[in-house]
């Protein structure tokens, strides 16, 4: 989860010979079919064609599990690439091109020029009453958890949708967001809207009912985080609620939920490869915000003193912004000395948190996973690194952690280990945690639950930290695994398991799909595996028929995306799909701007909200298939 994972054997190794023997002297005639099979392997693309073999084809020529493949980016706009290099997941190798440089490099992938391509038409503005907030219409759902201890539960009365109804569903509205190559923002349904953040830097608030825009914001960067309104009484027409979330780059927003006017902004990390990937918590007045890195990827260059990002979680006052207390995942980083090549080199570092704290009121404590360290050393001096951790509420200080798995130092560096001494000599399976925590409350007492990239799924002790269970329902991989997810609902945990391909994992059979177990004892339930056949088709390798992204439940049904594009409907009580759409298709997005869906991850989850189906379908990151477009069903 939170490196670029491990090179993979077999089709990396065939893209990069390609792209060696594409740097080698053609004949006109070996030219001339290039030209044919390759749009931008011209002369006008020359300068482009020779940053990307200089500086890119190493990992995205290379089958590297983070970096997707020239096939992916050869989809997006030369606007999105330009971005995502200059404000984006890029911007730290970026940083070592000029402006041209990355309009060059931008067009020679995407095989058109800068500014070439139409405008889309504008956003579909709501006017009258779809452009008014509906003040008896208070939050639907608390955060990316839709509760504060993360249970991914859609209580029965608000999804109003029971496994009858199912097969009514029907597609009401869909809204594609131009240059977006993912939405990975959770909508927040709240005031007859729905409010969520895209990969270009927007938010949105739509009119639930027609999909027209109420009023958008414009963010420096890539917006992941769920938005998270904030409750007011209802009626009550004086409210001025907060809507808050945060951006790549490490920026906290906090907006008004009725005009979308910016309230207050704060820089929580200067690291220059820090961010923000996770939802903040909210509870009683207090945003717990958790950082995360790209540093992992920075070590891929030889020449970059890796490493000295440390993961964080930090307490804002959720009215001001003010910083409260701020707890570090790993002590500072110290010189290590210099490697061969005369690079200086530091540790212990990363131990990102990529995941969203959950609340546990009762013990007065916040509970999250970590990742990996990025640096040696390991042992003491980073003792949180894939953990389990609890702190006090009040004061940040730590109540327990367990670390479930020791010594797990990796970066990118390590693809090419060879010759890159970034990699550690005790390099770690990169088996960090994504999926978020959550505090259940069963029959026989509380426990919690986390899902980590291994592929076990764990059961902790809310008191001390010390393990109650654990179950291995995947092979796991730099991908998962459990990616992302988890649900939790009356004794069961819903966990979905992407398990793509992966040669360096092994012992365990692939495994994608989804899995039921006993949150008490952790005994499986009932399992659901996933099928190729989803895939027919449709391009590999960025058709995988795992479950990358989160999961919610009713009573009844568990609702889950996959990166094949599927949404399904799952029988919670025996796994059976009682629903199936496929959303990697084109659509005619509201006003007439172009929409594709793609692959479902990442850490949103479809939601229900009284017979209605929303979810975000496109996910180009990772090697995954891109898409831009929110979807809406309704079974009325």
């Amino acid at each position: 989860m939170g490196g670029f994972g491990k090179a993979r054997i077999g089709i990396g190794a065939a893209l990069l010979l390609a792209a060696a023997a594409a740097i080698r002297a053609q004949s006109p005639q070996e030219a001339a079919v290039q030209a044919m099979l390759d749009p931008s392997s011209g002369p006008q693309f020359a300068e482009g064609r020779q940053i990307y073999q200089q500086n890119c084809a190493q990992c995205h020529d290379a089958g590297v599990e983070r970096a997707p493949l020239r096939i992916v980016l050869q989809q997006l706009s030369p606007a999105a690439i330009r971005d995502v290099l200059t404000s984006g997941l890029m911007r730290q190798q970026g940083a070592a091109l000029s402006a041209g440089q990355k309009v060059a490099v931008a067009e020679y992938l995407t095989a058109k020029k800068l500014g070439g391509e139409p405008a889309p038409p504008p956003f579909v503005r709501c006017t009258g009453a779809a452009a008014r907030f509906d003040f008896r219409e208070p939050p639907a759902y608390h955060g990316i958890g839709l509760d504060p201890a993360n249970s991914h539960a859609m209580p029965d009365a608000v999804a109003g949708l029971a496994p009858a109804d199912v097969g009514r569903l029907r597609l009401k509205w869909a809204f594609a967001v131009p240059g977006a190559t993912r939405l990975r923002s959770q909508p927040a349904i709240a005031g007859g809207a729905l409010m969520f953040g895209a990969s270009t830097g927007e938010v949105f608030a739509l009119d639930r009912a027609t999909g027209c825009v109420r009023w958008s914001f414009k963010a420096a960067a890539e917006v992941r985080t769920a938005v998270l309104v904030e409750r007011w009484r209802v009626g009550d027409a004086k409210a001025r609620p907060l809507a808050w979330f945060a951006d790549i780059t490490g920026n906290v927003f906090a907006l008004d939920a009725v005009s979308g006017r910016q309230r207050w902004k704060t820089r929580v990390t200067e690291h220059a490869a820090a961010g923000i990937s996770a939802t903040p918590a909210l509870y009683d007045g207090v945003l717990y915000v958790t950082t995360s890195s790209l540093e992992e990827a920075s070590a891929a260059d030889p020449r970059y003193p890796c490493c000295t990002f440390r993961g964080a979680v930090i307490a804002l006052d959720a009215r001001t912004g003010r910083q409260r207390w701020k707890h570090y995942t790993v002590p500072p980083p110290r010189s290590l000395g210099r490697a061969a090549n005369g690079t200086e080199q530091f540790g212990p570092s990363g131990v990102a948190v990529w995941n969203s704290p959950a609340i546990d009121g009762k013990r007065g404590q916040l509970v999250f996973a970590t990742g990996n360290t990025y640096s040696s050393p390991t042992k003491a001096s980073a003792a949180w690194s894939n953990a389990v951790v609890a702190l006090d509420l009040k004061t940040g200080r730590e109540r327990w952690h367990n670390q479930l798995t020791p010594g797990d130092v990796w970066n990118v560096g390590c693809i090419v280990k060879a010759v890159n001494p970034n990699c550690p000599a005790d390099e770690g399976p990169d088996y960090d945690f994504g999926a978020n925590t959550v505090v259940a409350h069963t029959g026989a007492g509380d426990v919690v639950l986390a899902g980590q990239k291994s592929g076990v799924a764990w059961g902790l002790d809310p008191a001390t930290g010390k393990v109650i269970w654990q179950t291995r329902v995947g092979r796991g991989g730099a991908a998962g695994g459990i990616h992302f997810g988890l649900a939790y609902r009356d004794g069961t945990v819903f966990v979905p398991v992407n398990d793509m391909p992966d040669p360096a994992a092994g012992g365990y059979p692939l495994s994608p799909g989804l899995y039921a177990l006993d949150a008490a004892t952790g005994a499986r339930r009932w399992a659901a595996p996933a099928s190729n056949a989803s895939c027919e088709g449709k391009p590999m390798p960025l058709c995988l028929p795992g479950l990358g992204g989160g999961v919610s439940a009713t009573s009844r049904l568990v609702l889950a995306g996959a990166v094949d594009g599927h949404l399904r409907i799952y029988d919670a009580r025996d796994g059976k799909v009682l629903w199936d759409y496929d959303s990697w298709k084109a659509y005619d997005g509201l006003g007439g701007i172009a929409g594709h869906g793609g692959a479902i991850a990442g850490a949103p989850a479809p939601l229900l909200w009284h017979g209605e189906l929303y979810v975000a379908s496109g996910y180009g990151f990772a090697n995954r298939q891109p898409g831009n477009v929110m979807l809406a069903f309704t079974s009325r």
